[in-house]
């Protein structure tokens, strides 16, 4: 069997498809060693960073930017799906072309633009979405990565529930409590942290409501925050507009800056480190396709904090301390419970870590492996 991959997103680990395509690939690499495996690079990336042995490549010329993308999706990997003489053709992200010349397997990673109309606003993005939800629908199978987003896409793509199926993603192996830990000492410093924090990392995009998170330190810095800041670390956007609001400008006005730190970008080596060495981790989201994030907190042995939302209730199951959406007041209480009671802590880091371990890329890639021969055997 032959699967040829749409690369788009392999240069970008640090992204949400980046990630579920380079585990993906490594995985089915490690149960099916004979898996023929085409990747299929995009203009911009001309070679391919730790690629899983026996992986073929095929580089294209094209145009850059989002008209670039499209022309990639629409035209150029088609072309080289056919060139490949692949089985299978697979999207590992939401954007299928609407005519494959073989059977086509696309990943649903979320429908934001149809869930949240902000994300979609605009003549382009309107557009773009209308393109892939259509092509999607005429995919031979779609795959996702919750039960809440298999939800999301039936109903909003209005697909068969026998279309559509779930295959969890998992925290790399570099999330744990112990493993890499000598290199924490040296995280600390790099990015002058202090001795106890909690941390939120992630987008500061409107979904991720950190301004949530804030207003729930209101309850907690005048406490415990000069012993326990709050650590914000993620690349910070142009503040002040409807997709990015000022949540710098928020802290000023709810007088809980001085116990903020605002630490930017993490690089993706530093950020089992990062977990390991919180006190906890807040995640104030308000939809997920996943919530990969709080998977490698537990899986670092920090424990979470989260918005009883979406996706989250089913990846963490008992494991985290989970608060109504939007209810600051409640996080607040969450975030303190969890520093001033270490029984409790102890409980929810025990299981987290137990819950982590449902969740590993061998079996995605055994679960992704029957939906290509189911598809085959059509």
């Amino acid at each position: 069997m032959h699967i040829a991959y749409n690369g788009w997103f392999w240069d970008r680990p640090d992204t949400g498809s980046g990630q579920y395509l380079r585990h993906l690939l490594a995985a089915l690499r490690r149960v099916a060693p004979e898996l023929d495996m085409t990747l299929v690079l995009p203009p911009h990336t001309r070679t391919a960073d730790n690629l899983p042995p026996d992986v073929n490549i095929i580089t294209t010329n094209g145009p850059g930017g989002n008209p670039g993308k499209v022309l990639f999706e629409q035209w150029t990997f088609p072309r080289m799906v056919r060139r490949a003489g692949a089985d299978i053709a697979h999207v590992p992200y939401w954007g299928p072309p609407l005519s494959s010349p073989a059977p086509l397997v696309t990943t649903i990673l979320d429908v934001i633009p149809l869930v949240i109309p902000l994300y979609a606003s605009g003549f382009g993005p309107k557009l773009y979405t209308s393109l892939v939800t259509a092509a999607a629908r005429g995919a031979s199978h779609v795959l996702t990565i919750s039960n809440a987003a298999r939800s999301d896409i039936i109903r909003e793509l209005g697909l068969p529930e026998s279309a559509v199926t779930t295959t969890y993603l998992a925290a790399d192996e570099a999330y744990h409590p112990r493993i890499g830990a000598e290199r924490d000492a040296e995280v600390r410093e790099k990015y002058d942290l202090p001795d106890s924090f909690v941390l939120y990392l992630g987008g500061f995009d409107a979904r991720k409501q950190v301004r949530q998170l804030i207003a729930a330190w209101t309850y907690v810095s005048d406490a415990v925050g000069d012993e326990y800041p709050l650590v914000i670390a993620g690349r910070e956007p142009v503040w002040g507009t409807p997709m990015f609001p000022d949540a710098r400008r928020y802290a000023e006005e709810l007088g809980v800056s001085d116990t903020i730190r605002w630490i930017g970008y993490v690089d993706e080596a530093d950020k089992p480190s990062l977990y390991r060495l919180a006190s906890v981790f807040v995640y104030p989201s308000g939809y997920e396709g996943f919530g990969l994030p709080v998977l490698e907190a537990m899986a670092s042995g920090t424990p979470v904090v989260a918005n009883e939302v979406s996706s989250i209730p089913e990846i963490v199951g008992d494991a985290a301390y989970l608060t109504p959406n939007g209810d600051s007041r409640t996080m607040g209480a969450a975030i303190l419970a969890l520093l001033l009671q270490p029984p409790l802590r102890e409980t929810l880091v025990g299981a987290g870590l137990a819950r982590a371990t449902n969740f590993n890329w061998r079996k995605t890639a055994r679960e992704t492996l029957a939906v290509y021969e189911r598809v085959m055997a059509r």
